[in-house]
């Protein structure tokens, strides 16, 4: 079969499977999508590595807790990584409960301390390409202070997408919330309120910290610019969730989902 064709019939059970993922949770209720003991259900895809190549063992669980780490890296080298869930979604609420540990592996962008994030709405492991640094996708940040400086938590940013923010195609990489800074290695607890293609939420401690609509593939990026082929519209009402690695040591002891109607 013709590459083409194998991605075309990729891209088709994505699709299909997008409409009906939803099915298989309970509506109105929080589950886990980790079981406290191995990765089952997520699959990693790292810069530079095939997908599912865990390189350095960089996604693991430990005492019942999923960890990013990178004791066997000599040196980042931009080999961003990132989690997948195996199915997409596109009316839920996403919670994680993350601390930042340790130091930042040598070799990361200075940007990257204290640096993770979700992508939601994301394209399929499957499309990226081997060398490709983030999924196209909606990143919600998860960013933890220096010890000094202000720093918002649950920013955006927007890796071959664009959103509509205050009633406006809204196209800049990233903006700040109006989050309180994290600082240290406490535990914070960030949530998503995500809508279809209609609008998404990010929260920390119950309050709305930014907000946005029409979440859409960015026709100026190349690679977006097939997926739009591909699917026939630019506009995103669900697709993939996975988690970063970035270069900083990040925990996670909670990552759940509620489905909403």
């Amino acid at each position: 079969m013709k590459a083409s064709v194998v991605a075309l019939a990729l891209v088709s059970l994505f699709v299909s499977t997008a409409a009906t993922a939803d099915e298989a949770f309970p509506k109105g209720q929080w589950v886990s999508l980790f079981n406290g003991k191995n990765l089952d259900g997520w699959t990693p895809k790292i810069k530079g590595y095939d997908l599912g190549d865990n390189y350095g063992n960089t996604f693991r669980v430990e005492d019942g807790v999923m960890k990013v780490g990178y004791e066997a890296y000599d040196s980042f080298d931009k080999r961003f990584g990132h989690l997948f869930y195996k199915q997409p979604f596109s009316n839920y609420r996403f919670r994680v409960e993350y601390r930042f540990v340790g130091e930042q592996c040598k070799g990361g962008e200075g940007w990257a301390l204290r640096n993770s994030g979700v992508m939601l709405h994301g394209e399929s492991p499957e499309e990226m390409t081997k060398d490709q640094d983030f999924p196209t996708s909606i990143e919600v940040q998860l960013l933890g202070g220096d010890g000094n400086r202000p720093r918002t938590n649950a920013n955006l940013c927007t890796p071959g997408t664009n959103v509509v923010k205050d009633g406006k195609l809204f196209t800049p990489h990233c903006t700040s919330s109006s989050s309180k800074t994290y600082h240290g290695d406490q535990w914070v607890t960030v949530e998503i309120e995500v809508r279809g293609n209609d609008v998404i939420r990010h929260l920390i401690d119950g309050e709305v910290v930014l907000e946005y609509t029409k979440p859409q593939l960015d026709e100026r990026d190349a690679h977006a610019a097939k997926l739009i082929e591909k699917a026939g519209t630019k506009m995103l009402s669900g697709g993939s969730i996975s988690l970063q690695s970035e270069s900083h040591p990040i925990e996670f002891r909670k990552v759940e989902i509620m489905l909403l109607d």
